[in-house]
């Protein structure tokens, strides 16, 4: 009895996770095409780059899945310009892995924005590096790599005001960025100097 109970149960958790996949990777996509948009500004459309090995190329490998490769979207403007990179990246925040879509220049190093893409930090504090709008407001045109503060001071830039409360959560949100930019702009850097686009 217990060993049929077992295998209905596994045969149940399978059936509703391969009935459900097909929803949870559609709403997956429209959340990194939604956070694209945003951290990017609106571009008129995007090109997928993908991470393998070292390097970054247009063409995953053959055989590979798309889905489970690390993937750099870069944006463009209606004349065809590039406006910049958005990438994803986490490491772990005060509570878990906090996930982030940061957008950036890569010939520059300047933000264009950041969003949170999942977090689980302390609610009323730690979470305010999502909905506190005014923490958001810093990053866009600055250079990386930021530095936190807990009050801005005149004439130094790349500051950022670290949020009262969450402190460890909103240096954790600088860390992150200036640890993508660091890792994927010399990436993305040669990919260009190797004229592919």
């Amino acid at each position: 009895t217990l060993a049929v109970a077992g295998a209905a149960a596994g045969w149940l958790v399978v059936t509703v996770y391969n009935l459900t996949l097909p929803a949870i990777q559609k709403h997956a996509g429209e959340q990194i095409d939604g956070a694209v948009r945003e951290v990017l500004k609106a571009p008129a459309r995007w090109d997928t780059l993908y991470l393998v090995g070292n390097a970054v190329t247009a063409t995953p490998p053959a055989g590979s899945d798309k889905r489970e490769l690390t993937k750099a979207f870069v944006g463009f403007d209606a004349a065809g310009a590039r406006i910049g990179v958005a990438i994803v990246a986490a490491e772990p925040g005060f509570q878990e892995l906090l996930t982030l879509m940061i957008g950036f220049d890569p010939s520059t190093g300047a933000l264009t924005g950041f969003k949170v893409l999942d977090q689980k930090e302390t609610p009323g504090l730690g979470d305010k590096v999502e909905v506190d709008k005014t923490f958001g407001a810093q990053f866009p045109v600055q250079i990386a790599p930021l530095k936190g503060v807990k009050l801005l001071a005149a004439g130094n830039p790349g500051q950022v005001q670290t949020i009262t409360g969450a402190t460890i959560s909103s240096r954790a949100v600088i860390r992150i960025i200036n640890n993508a930019v660091a890792k994927w702009r010399p990436l993305l850097q040669a990919h260009d100097r190797g004229g592919q686009q």
